[in-house]
């Protein structure tokens, strides 16, 4: 029999995770957790579900998008809380993306100090960021802040 102090309802899960019942529902529908149901129906949340949300949380303010972790959570063990050993393998994937998103973060800032420094807010005039709009020839969106400008044939 298992012991019902392993199971916590939707709303303890939502107060422990600080994450809405809401999302809770959407992460379970999107297979990222599970949940069983209890006699009268109510989710009922293995206790080990909150490192899982954890794990959701910390990768999307990474930036990763559900589908990449929904393929990365799948390779996490579903029966109990994942080991130190099951997380290290999933970091290793991680600092390359977080270098990107610090890069990006980086180029965002030397842009605003630029663009918004001068004082013109626009590109398509800018003698300064862009000057002819040499930028439109690669296409539409805030290219600089998107890393390198890849020419469109």
């Amino acid at each position: 029999m298992v012991d019902k102090d392993e199971f916590l309802s939707i709303g303890q899960v939502s107060k422990r995770s600080g994450v809405a019942s809401s999302a809770l529902r959407f992460y379970e529908e999107r297979g990222l957790i599970r949940s069983v149901r209890a006699g009268s129906g109510h989710r009922q949340y293995p206790r080990h579900v909150l490192r899982r949300i954890a794990f959701i949380v910390f990768a999307q303010r990474v930036g990763l998008s559900l589908d990449e972790i929904a393929s990365e959570i799948a390779k996490l063990p579903e029966d109990h809380t994942p080991n130190g050993q099951d997380w290290s393998k999933l970091s290793k994937t991680w600092s390359l993306r977080i270098e990107e998103k610090i890069a990006e973060l980086h180029r965002l800032k030397n842009g605003l100090s630029v663009c918004i420094g001068c004082g013109c807010l626009s590109l398509l005039t800018c003698k300064l960021a862009n000057p002819q709009d040499k930028l439109g020839r690669y296409g539409s969106g805030p290219l600089r802040w998107m890393g390198k400008p890849k020419k469109q044939n």
